[in-house]
């Protein structure tokens, strides 16, 4: 994570430094705050893909690769290599079953909804990949490839993909033959007709290039980014849950039993015909699309901000936790976080009862899982206590100020986009 945000902020001050433009708060804060709660109630989820696997490993494998960490030989190199590579052949299919078959787009769609391009947007992942995800990546265990080569393997699939997530880099000349770029991943995320559904590999392009679903990007037709069904929204549960929903309300409405049960897995975008007649929807129009930007005033993103910064510092702290006090000890903290994650949401939606919620937050929520954490399981020093209480009573007297101030700013911002 240390590194992932030294990269943003890296980012931060070249788009500031060109004027680029990349990037805006809001949606920033909503992209990392979808990777926090993937993070987060990963905690209680991502133990299920590592039990299948190690049942297959343990029982199924077809043969024994068992390799020591630090082989240097040939087989050693070759059986590194080899696992590199066949893991991002079976990501190639996994992604792009992902965008064609509906109830994976449900999870793949979070990381899809940002309508800007930059390395938060790397972050921005689904909390429910565990429920199929891991199901594309059984034949290698079944292979018997080791554990922790596959794991190892894996997670160096995810960071490679990270930094293709820029605007500010362009083609790369030859590796462009070769490997995923920024540009071909640019394209992976655009939402324009040409590009859309194309891309899909994760370290190598090769993949695309021999099963057709390659498209270079064109100085000709700048790419729109998002998704055909706009999320509209900083809300990061919902941003889980919206195709998920989508997919139920056909389920519930259509009549046929067929159409009930085959909707999750036929291709992305069917719909029952019953249905379709009753409750047509239309895609965004590319001609007249808008970024989902509320009007908000400069205090409350300033507010949103400095929150978002504690937040981080959580993330980090909880992982710490979870790996030194296990599973138990996250649950109240993890509960704190998604509820702050929330709240900021709602405020950069501009909702009218947000710094309500976030009264309650500050006031009632915050106090109450402070306590109920040192009283199950920590005796929190003195230095704790303090530092709660300044947080608690710092941020509400601010939030008081944003509020006394908020509907001149938004009154201003409307004039100015009118004029």
């Amino acid at each position: 994570m240390p590194f992932f945000l030294l990269a943003i902020i890296i980012e931060l001050i070249v788009n500031a430094w060109r004027s680029a433009g990349v990037y805006r708060s809001n949606d920033a804060i909503n992209s990392i705050s979808a990777g926090m709660l993937d993070t987060t109630t990963g905690y209680f989820t991502k133990f299920l893909p590592l039990l299948a696997w190690g049942f297959v490993l343990e029982n199924l494998a077809l043969v024994d690769m068992q390799l020591g960490w630090f082989d240097l030989s040939a087989r050693g190199v070759a059986l590194w290599l080899t696992a590199f590579v066949a893991w991002d052949f079976f990501y190639y299919w996994f992604h792009r079953f992902s965008h064609e078959i509906s109830i994976l787009w449900a999870a793949h769609a979070v990381h899809h909804q940002s309508e800007e391009y930059n390395l938060s947007t790397a972050l921005r992942q689904t909390s429910t990949s565990f429920l199929f995800g891991w199901i594309f990546y059984l034949p290698m265990f079944l292979a018997g490839f080791p554990l922790e080569v596959l794991v190892t393997v894996n997670a160096a699939n995810l960071i490679y993909q990270f930094w293709v997530h820029t605007r500010l880099i362009g083609r790369l000349g030859p590796l462009e033959h070769v490997l995923m770029t920024p540009s071909h991943h640019r394209v992976h995320h655009a939402q324009n007709e040409r590009y859309i559904d194309k891309n899909y590999g994760g370290v190598f392009i090769a993949w695309d290039r021999l099963f057709g679903s390659f498209e270079p990007e064109s100085d000709d037709e700048p790419v729109v980014f998002g998704v055909r069904k706009p999320l509209a929204s900083w809300n990061p549960f919902w941003a889980n849950f919206q195709v998920y929903d989508y997919l139920w309300f056909d389920a519930r409405r259509t009549r046929r039993w067929r159409d009930k049960l085959g909707i999750w897995f036929r291709r992305t975008g069917w719909r029952p015909p019953d249905v379709e007649a009753r409750f047509p929807k239309r895609n965004a129009d590319l001609d007249t699309f808008r970024k989902f930007d509320p009007l908000v005033g400069s205090g409350v993103t300033r507010y949103a901000v400095a929150q978002f910064v504690v937040a981080i510092a959580a993330v980090m702290w909880i992982s710490e936790l979870y790996l030194t006090q296990g599973l138990a000890a996250v649950v109240l903290p993890c509960i704190a976080l998604w509820f702050l994650l929330y709240s900021l949401g709602m405020l950069n939606e501009g909702r009218a009862w947000a710094r309500r919620l976030e009264l309650v937050r500050l006031l009632v929520v915050v106090p109450a899982l402070v306590i109920a954490f040192a009283a199950t399981q920590h005796d929190l020093s003195g230095v704790a206590w303090l530092a709660a209480a300044i947080y608690v009573l710092g941020s509400t007297a601010w939030l008081v100020t944003v509020k006394l101030h908020n509907d001149k700013v938004i009154l201003n911002q409307i004039e100015t986009r009118v004029n």
